[in-house]
């Protein structure tokens, strides 16, 4: 096994903080061969052993622990191992029972950095974004199988993340095929298609699941705008709860096709209290304004405008603008849940953030709760990156 041997004083976050990423500049030499995904020893200056990491020299961290236990072997029954306990944890929590969506791997906050997988049904969609993570696959596979027992498994490693490692996009059904008829799954008694191969992420946004069951519990006669609505999860919940209206915006013409699919998945819905717009969103609440439209609760849910902090700033002005034109449609007492999914803009940025929008929109306003992901979506106390969605519900005066 090659050894990855740290610069002095470098070793602090592995030895002491147990965070799972050695950046390259705290890397001083490499002792041996070892090619992307390998797995190699990590050592201090003085030849301390720290644990092991998978090896990725195409990036700028530069290696992602497996262990920090040097004595582990990282083999398949290692992995077979992490992932058992990454569902076994799923299942002791009673929050999570009985949800036929339900992400079960959520990378380095389950010890396993660079794997997600999220589980709808029978089926289960994986994705793997570092060079380990990529090496492992036909483990991974194999775990998560004995695990959960699951008909079939697709992969959808091509999101950008994997180009920082040296990874080509890869796509594919790893374990079973397709399912005839397509798949769907049950949220809270609404009825939701989800497109594994072409929709975002792995289908879905399973990280809302509890936000979407809040705005349902208060959505009784209110006036709704579901901003960057997707497949129309938020909108739906709300329209099950008693809204008196939801208008729903998307760019996506095929995103806004699947969302009125989704309604007629269920004809329980008043299908005739939903208005779907494509458009633009910044444009469409700048002519909401203009037409002086107001609405009693508003949901902001971009997308990632930060995917790094090179991009802080930028996505700070996006963030503040589509704030700024939240604020302005909002009725007295209104409800604003908004949120930013950036990892660039931390909780504290993003806070302030929504904070100067509502004094330039000239409006009080108070949090009166934060909102985040739901519990299969846990944050490792050694990984606060993990915290990448978060949001705040905001009541104007």
């Amino acid at each position: 096994m090659a050894q990855l041997i740290l610069l002095p004083g470098k070793e602090r976050s592995a030895f002491k903080q147990h965070h799972p990423w050695l950046f390259a500049g705290s890397v001083g030499r490499l002792e041996g061969r070892a090619r992307a995904g390998d797995t190699v020893e990590v050592l201090a200056d003085n030849l301390r052993p720290l644990g092991r990491a998978a090896y990725s020299p195409s990036s700028q961290i530069r290696a992602r622990f497996w262990t920090f236990d040097p004595e582990e072997s990282v083999d398949d029954a290692f992995f077979k191992r992490r992932i058992a306990a990454a569902v076994a944890r799923r299942q002791a929590l009673p929050e999570l029972k009985g949800q036929q969506g339900l992400r079960l791997i959520h990378a380095e906050s389950d010890g396993l950095p660079g794997i997600v997988a999220d589980q709808y049904g029978d089926t289960v969609v994986v994705q793997l974004t570092s060079a380990g993570a990529d090496k492992w696959r036909k483990a991974i596979v194999a775990g998560l199988v004995k695990a959960t027992g699951c008909a079939r498994i697709y992969e959808r490693s091509d999101s950008d993340v994997r180009g920082l490692e040296g990874l080509e996009p890869t796509t594919g059904w790893l374990h079973g095929e397709a399912p005839a008829g397509g798949l769907s799954i049950d949220e809270n008694g609404v009825q939701l298609a989800v497109d594994v191969v072409g929709g975002h992420k792995t289908g879905f946004y399973l990280d809302q699941r509890d936000n979407r069951a809040w705005l349902r519990s208060v959505a009784a006669g209110k006036d709704i705008l579901n901003c960057f609505c997707y497949t129309g999860g938020f909108s739906l919940q709300a329209l099950a709860g008693g809204a008196a209206h939801v208008l729903s915006i998307d760019s996506s013409g095929p995103a806004l096709a699947q969302a009125r699919a989704n309604l007629a998945l269920n004809p329980q819905l008043p299908a005739e209290r939903a208005e779907w717009l494509e458009a633009d969103v910044f444009q469409a609440l700048r002519d909401f304004r203009k037409a002086g439209r107001t609405f009693d609760l508003i949901v902001l849910d971009p997308p990632k405008f930060a995917p790094s902090a090179a991009h802080a700033d930028r996505a700070a002005r996006a963030y503040k603008d589509i704030n700024l034109l939240g604020f302005r449609l909002l009725k007295p007492g209104g409800l604003l849940m908004t949120y930013s999914c950036s990892g660039g803009i931390g909780l504290e940025l993003f806070q302030k953030i929504v904070a100067g929008a509502a004094l330039d929109a000239g409006r009080d306003a108070r949090i009166v709760r934060r909102l985040s992901g739901t519990a299969d979506h846990p944050v490792a106390l050694n990984f606060p990156e993990g915290e990448y969605l978060k949001g705040l519900l905001v009541q104007v005066d």
